[in-house]
């Protein structure tokens, strides 16, 4: 596999950047002044804990979008206005699958191994005060980090080819097959036990050890170990990878079976065990700010999640999001001071999962929901003239669309009090050439209300890769799938819907009943955090008329609308059409190259 990046034989290491490769005896017997070699860079301290650092650049950044990590675009949560990813007009291939990180995840995996086999010669790191501990640290860092990327590539691309604990030399035999899928978790698992014993609860300030080390803030802990294990087994758990039947024809060229069509139960057990392990830390609260308004307090609770709650509620963050502004900018419409792109679109399917204030959904009777009529009463949340559709809706749904008639969700332009998104409104589609919303929606959450893009200012704040509502609702899945009727599933379910603003869901649903509120309180309190694209996969719900991620989309009507309250506008249609949904959408395509170096390693089938 990736040989051109293993015919390096000695690790190149031009400075600053770290280049990894083979060592293949006598390749070069005389070094440049720039060049450093493996033997220089593990014996100098300052060089290997670079090395280390630079393991952790590729943790992908969830708001790095609409480009790096297109995921909420390529599942029913929007259409993007500048990209389209090749699996939504169902052109993807082996050639052309983007983002491809099969070769970028497996350099890592290499470059984490030579870590590894290495780190030991470090005699610098050792000699010092609490070295020797400190270097069983990084090893267990960089343990944990291989193991992850390889978790990684295994939710994209399916079960993976496991390389081994020793980086391979360009002579080895690099015709390797993919291993199962239960070899392949039980093999991360594995390594992320190992790494365990030798990291910390959380890194504490060397000069003072009661306080915690706030430079160290993202650095692999225990904790964070037990959160993505939890993730782990909570998807190999799933009718994706448990029990699935419909993928036998998955299998290698020796007729091993790749996806294990016997469903176990205990799968899901194990799923709950972890999450439940990371709950009783108690480490964590899920953030909440207090106001006399209970859907006030709602609304900010789940606004200022991420702001400053993170620093109460994640596990795992990245500790700077360089592209948080993009997102932000990308996402607001263009009364924004300073223009905003405007063109991260929500569908009419999204906008619709969103409960009244009471929590009934907009398809009961008796909820209050209307679709006729406008508003003649402002509130913080949008203006007078609003259509009734967007009227008494859950404060999540304030925190997460923006819609016509909302206030402009960051520092608007002068004399701009709302959002028009139809026709001939200052952010619909009449004078603009592509910054406007195929749907009408644009989406909210993450955007600070006083960034403004005319003076440059804006909030720096760090990505949250894991937190505890996502543990919460990983555990409340596991065991209603392995326990139905458990109190806690309610307990925890209800924690996600107070902090929401909705009242208790009171016991006494089916189990059928309580997957689907689940499945509905993930879609909803996760959206746009990157985890939608891969539920509804692990799932199989992908080609269900109520989850379809493929066919007809929806939105408002863009092309009608002279005034806020125009009729016209407010009316469903389709907004785009993607591709039929196709079983071998479920993984995406291993590069031909790939394929074609390795020939014992098969393809995803349909591709």
């Amino acid at each position: 596999m990736m040989r051109r990046l293993f015919k390096k034989n000695i690790l190149l290491l031009l400075l600053p950047a770290l280049l990894a490769a083979g060592c293949k005896k006598g390749y070069l017997n005389t070094v440049p002044d720039n060049i450093t070699t493996l033997k220089d860079v593990f014996s100098n301290r300052a060089m290997t804990e670079q090395w280390l650092a630079r393991l952790y650049n590729p943790m992908p950044d969830m708001w790095a979008q609409p480009y790096s990590i297109p995921w909420t675009g390529q599942c029913d949560e929007v259409d993007y206005a500048w990209v389209q990813p090749g699996i939504n007009s169902g052109a993807i291939t082996p050639d052309n699958a983007s983002p491809s990180y099969w070769n970028g995840y497996y350099q890592t995996i290499r470059q984490a191994a030579i870590f590894l086999k290495h780190a030991d010669e470090n005699k610098e790191i050792t000699a010092q005060p609490g070295g020797v501990e400190l270097l069983k640290q990084y090893k267990a860092e960089a343990r944990f980090l291989r193991a992850y990327y390889y978790w990684l590539l295994m939710r994209q691309y399916g079960p993976v080819v496991l390389m081994g604990e020793d980086p391979k030399l360009p002579e080895d035999d690099f015709q390797i097959p993919r291993s199962p899928w239960d070899d392949c978790v039980a093999y991360v698992l594995s390594e992320m036990d190992k790494a365990m014993p030798d990291l910390p609860v959380q890194h504490m300030n060397p000069v003072d050890p009661t306080q915690p080390d706030v430079t160290q803030t993202g650095r692999i802990t225990k904790p964070i170990v037990m959160a993505v294990k939890s993730q782990v087994l909570l998807y190999s758990a799933s009718p994706l990878f448990n029990g699935n039947s419909e993928l036998s024809n998955f299998k290698n060229f020796d007729g091993t079976t790749l996806l294990n069509p016997t469903f176990d139960k205990e799968k899901w057990k194990k799923a709950a065990d972890a999450a439940k392990a990371v709950i009783d830390l108690n480490r964590w609260e899920l953030y909440t700010v207090a106001d006399p308004d209970p859907f006030r307090a709602a609304f900010l609770s789940c606004r200022n999640l991420f702001f400053d709650g993170w620093q109460k509620e994640a596990i795992w963050i990245r500790t700077s999001s360089d592209h948080v502004g993009n997102w932000e900018r990308h996402c607001s419409p263009r009364c924004a001071n300073g223009s905003g792109w405007n063109g991260i679109a929500v569908t009419q399917e999204m906008v619709d999962v969103f409960r009244m204030a009471g929590g009934k959904p907009i398809t009961d009777n008796t909820s209050g929901y209307t679709e006729s009529g406008f508003t003649d009463v402002a509130t913080p949340y949008y203006v007078s003239g609003t259509s009734n559709m967007y009227l008494g809706r859950e404060p999540r749904f304030y925190v997460d669309v923006t819609f016509n008639g909302s206030v402009v969700p960051v520092v608007p332009q002068t004399g701009q009090t709302r959002v028009e998104f139809f026709f001939t409104g200052n952010s619909g589609k009449n004078g603009a050439p592509r910054d406007w919303p195929s749907t009408g929606y644009t989406a909210r959450k993450n955007i600070h209300p006083n960034t403004d893009f005319r003076s440059g200012r804006s909030f720096s704040r760090p990505a949250m890769m894991i937190r505890l509502g996502e543990i919460y609702l990983n555990y409340a899945e596991a065991l209603n799938e392995y326990d139905p009727g458990n109190p806690d599933i309610l307990k925890y379910l209800n924690k996600i819907r107070n902090r929401g603003g909705l009242p208790d869901m009171v016991a006494g649903a089916s189990q059928a009943e309580m997957r689907k509120q689940i499945h509905l309180e993930r879609q909803i309190e996760l959206i746009f955090e990157g985890q939608r694209y891969w539920d509804v996969r692990r799932w199989k719900v992908a080609n269900t008329p109520e989850q379809h991620q493929g066919g007809q989309f929806h939105g408002m009507n863009i092309e009608k609308g002279s005034s806020l309250s125009d009729p016209e506008f407010h009316k469903r249609i389709v907004a785009f059409t993607r591709a039929q949904w196709d079983n071998k959408f479920y993984f995406y395509p291993v590069p031909q190259s790939e394929i074609d170096r390795n020939k014992k390693l098969v393809q995803f089938p349909g591709y």
